[in-house]
């Protein structure tokens, strides 16, 4: 049995405190979005440079939008590679 005396404040409201919340879970969802994008892209066989092709974009920007650590991507860019891989967005507030 846990004595809740000893219990501290959860992970998030430690973040909450320091102010990085929210920078900390846009980072979390963007890398999400960056894996969950390179893993249909590794079943399909794609390359950074078609998937650049398909999307009307350059390697560059497939690059970016892969890239875990760059949060700047834009919601059209990300929805723009949902579309040509099959996929879509789900988003919400909460």
């Amino acid at each position: 049995m846990i004595n809740k005396k000893y219990l501290g404040s959860n992970f998030n409201d430690f973040l909450k405190k320091e102010e990085l919340l929210e920078e900390v879970t846009l980072a979390a969802i963007k890398r999400v979005i960056s894996y969950q994008l390179q893993q249909v892209m590794e079943e399909r066989n794609l390359t950074k440079q078609k998937l650049a092709d398909m999307m009307s974009t350059s390697r560059s920007a497939v690059n970016r939008l892969l890239n875990p650590d760059n949060t700047s991507v834009t919601l059209k860019t990300i929805g723009k590679a949902a579309h040509v891989l099959g996929k879509s967005i789900v988003c919400e507030l909460r």
